[in-house]
């Protein structure tokens, strides 16, 4: 580990506190800061800001550009980051996972802290894969007196507490600045899988509060368990379980015992926090293994499921399951978003719960009642034997769904060129069984849509308060898949799923979609009547642009911004741009080109100069396979 200070602007850092004033505990931020990666406690990611705006976003300039200096070759490394803002100082980590501070004005760098892991730490799975690299935020904390954290997870299972000043450890927090999670664990033995953080921290008061990821690939995968762990000693105060124990509420719901050394069922997008009712929301994942759930009969509580919890216990106040007894990796990829919804003349605290279903779960934030009502449908039956699909899902009535549901014909395959069409008709026709929302994955091979990539995604949405939208980018991208049957040491029957051809996902090998476009859009919805304001299709493939092709969208994870300047900022497309849509009809008006794909929400703030900064992490590779970069961009209005 290392720590690299720099003399900087008016001072040592040890003295920053005499050009940076530190935010009060659980005090409304200045309206110039981005203090939460998703904006704020309750990713609205919203800014009061209104200095950029529809009349002059397209005078916009880049005002500096920061280079981590540690991108991978080729697309084997990205950063999937958003700066945390506070008093002109941006905190940010970089694709080989450097913490970094940066000043917002000029990006000139403050401190940087290396947190790659070492000992034991080196050696668990992903640590040192490109996976193991993903950090989505940061947390920051103060005490209003002097004392201000960064607190960080990290993906081989640290949680880190760094002087927001000097870039140093905290001595005070678990041992050295450090708490190691697996070690809270002592049911089960987690020294040889996958446990750790992607997703940012969230804070309350004094009590930090973390969502977890795991691995995927067998049932007894780590605990997907919420903790909370006090800011200033890193002792865990509470653990909510999502898989319950005996005696506790939804252990019925796992029949035959399968509810012992479950993993998953897991808030790996993270947590939101309500901090004037003290509340906790997450989204969960599925229960492991996705794809089969033979051994595990029965709903599978509390997967797939919205939770809201007191903040102080961990004890849960309310729950609503999204998907019963999961088969299609249908992870809730985002906590709830806090919004405020307007119906029948008054004012609703709520939360919006973004699916990779296509659905946008609507519920009163108090009592978890739907906001519009939700129906219990059927669908269809798995053809496996053993498996124990729900006979009935849950379905929004409203708001409408913002992706595509449904099955594609053959007719409706291809088309974009000779050679897509060739392709798709070819690999359509490999396909048994087309099918769309919730058609389980058969013997043979099945397509459905959507797919494990979305709908909605980790990307995640932004909320307008003044207008009520919530403006969400989606992938339509369908999954294909067969179950096949295998063994393996302690497994007496077991089902994976697996692809006969060349293709995970519906697409050509350009990632062209073989199903007509839109291939990825960026939705407004209209919470307060649940309507599609609008929605326009999200990027472009250059090659396309170049036929005379309109814009197809692209595939896209990263996630929008909205402010009060009447603006929608979003990068996350495949083409490396950034653009700016207008908030009310979905009119763009400003775009430009990054040094690498924007996979990551931007950020927005006041410098110190008093100009309006737009920030976002140019960090390519990941799941689309574009060049890596190690840019963060900085935007003003020349």
């Amino acid at each position: 580990m290392k720590t690299a200070l720099r003399r900087f602007g008016c001072l040592w850092l040890a003295s920053l506190a005499s050009c940076a004033p530190l935010a009060r505990p659980n005090a409304a931020a200045p309206d110039g800061d981005w203090p939460n990666a998703r904006g704020d406690q309750g990713a609205r990611r919203y800014s009061p800001l209104a200095q950029i705006h529809r009349g002059n976003v397209g005078r916009m300039r880049i005002a500096w550009v920061y280079h981590t200096g540690d991108a991978g070759p080729g697309a084997t490394t990205t950063i999937e980051n958003t700066p945390v803002v506070v008093a002109n100082v941006l905190y940010l980590t970089s694709a080989d996972r450097k913490l970094v501070a940066l000043d917002g004005t000029s990006g000139r760098e403050i401190w940087s802290y290396d947190y790659k892991p070492t000992g034991r730490h080196a050696v668990h799975p992903l640590a040192n894969h490109s996976t193991g690299q993903i950090n989505r935020g940061v947390a920051y904390w103060s005490d209003g007196r002097g004392a201000a954290r960064i607190l960080l997870g990290t993906t081989d299972g640290r949680l880190l507490s760094i002087d927001a000043r000097t870039g140093r450890p905290d001595a005070a927090f678990g041992e050295g600045g450090a708490v190691d999670l697996r070690r809270g664990i002592t049911e089960r033995d987690l020294e040889k899988i996958f446990y750790g953080l992607t997703s940012p921290p969230n804070v309350y008061q004094d009590i930090v509060i973390l969502g977890f990821a795991n691995g995927e690939a067998q049932a007894t995968e780590a605990p997907g368990d919420i903790r909370a762990f006090d800011v200033r000693t890193g002792r865990e105060l509470w653990r909510f379980r999502t898989v319950p124990l005996p005696g506790e509420l939804g252990h019925d719901s796992w029949g035959g015992g399968s509810w012992e050394n479950r993993g998953g069922a897991n808030p790996w997008g993270g947590i939101t926090v309500d901090p004037e009712r003290g509340m906790v929301f997450a989204g969960t994942g599925s229960a492991t293994y996705d794809y089969y759930g033979g051994d595990r009969p029965g709903q599978n509580l509390f997967a797939n499921s919205i939770l809201a919890l007191d903040a102080k216990t961990g004890k849960r106040i309310w729950h609503f399951q999204t998907v019963h007894h999961d088969l299609w990796d249908y992870d809730l990829p985002h906590p709830p978003t806090l919004v405020t919804v307007r119906r029948g003349g008054r004012e609703i605290a709520a939360v919006a719960q973004i699916a990779k279903t296509g659905f946008v779960y609507l519920l009163d934030r108090v009592t978890g009642e739907p906001i519009f009502p939700i129906e219990e449908r059927p669908v269809s039956g798995s053809t496996v034997a053993g498996e124990h699909a729900s006979a009935t899902q849950p379905f929004p009535t409203n708001p409408a769904p913002i992706a595509r549901q449904h099955a594609v014909t053959r007719e409706e395959v291809g088309g974009i060129t000779p050679e897509h069409d060739r392709y798709c008709k070819t690999l359509f026709d490999s396909i048994a069984l087309s099918g769309g929302l919730f058609t389980p994955t058969g013997d043979k091979l099945t397509l459905a849509f959507p797919g494990m990539m979305g709908g909605a995604t980790w990307s995640g949405a932004s909320f307008d308060p003044a207008s009520g939208y919530l403006y969400v980018n989606v992938n339509e991208i369908g999954q294909i898949g067969a179950q096949v049957p295998t063994t393996r040491p302690g497994d007496v029957a077991f089902r994976r799923q697996v692809v006969g051809t060349t293709a995970t996902r519906f697409w050509d090998p350009n990632k062209w979609g073989c199903q007509p476009p839109p291939w990825g859009a960026l939705n407004a919805v209209d919470l307060n009547t649940g309507r599609i304001a609008w929605r326009v299709p999200l990027g472009v493939f250059e090659e396309l642009e170049a036929r005379g092709i309109p814009a197809t969208g692209t595939p896209n994870l990263g996630g929008s911004i909205v402010t009060a300047g009447g603006l929608v900022f979003i990068a996350s497309t495949m083409d490396e741009r950034i653009r700016a849509f207008d908030a009310r009809d979905g009119n763009q008006l400003w775009e430009a080109k990054l040094p690498a794909a924007g996979y990551a929400a931007p950020a927005t703030y006041l410098g110190s100069d008093g100009r309006q900064y737009l920030v976002i992490a140019a960090g390519g590779g990941g799941k689309w396979g574009t060049p890596s970069g190690d840019a963060f961009v900085a935007f003003t209005v020349e």
